[in-house]
């Protein structure tokens, strides 16, 4: 079981980027603290992952991401409406491995996704992604 190593909601413009892990889970949600069902795959998720950085706003994520050193590794989990907008400018990084999608309008988030790569699949709901997730974790020893 990992222990969480950050909880914090939003990135310090000051903070200093202890995760000695080279691997990174962040969240970027608009309501990533709002619904009941992401609160439990939160906990549930900083049980098996030591970094998990949350996200609401947009810039602030995208500011964590360029301080990020490009030999770490980061796994990002958007939602479909701000995936939409933040995928393009991220894309091209090198740390980004993955990235998971969640929306409510699957079809219509397929069309602009399909053009990136690094967006491995689009989910309905958090809960199917956290089981997928999951799933890899102990495929490959991300723990």
């Amino acid at each position: 079981m990992g222990i969480p190593f950050s909880t914090t909601k939003r990135a310090d413009k000051n903070e200093n980027h202890n995760n000695l892990e080279t691997f990174s889970l962040l969240w970027l949600d608009a309501e990533v603290d709002s619904s009941r069902e992401n609160q439990e795959a939160q906990n549930q998720l900083r049980n098996i992952i030591n970094h998990l950085k949350t996200f609401d706003d947009e810039s602030e994520c995208e500011q964590y991401i360029s301080t990020i050193s490009p030999q770490d590794r980061v796994v990002l989990i958007v939602s479909g409406q701000l995936g939409q907008t933040i995928v393009p400018r991220i894309h091209h990084l090198r740390h980004i491995i993955s990235i998971y999608g969640y929306c409510t309008d699957k079809q219509a988030n397929e069309q602009w996704s399909k053009h990136f790569t690094k967006v491995f699949r689009l989910f309905s709901s958090i809960l199917s992604f956290f089981l997928i997730f999951v799933g890899q974790c102990s495929n490959y020893s991300i723990r």
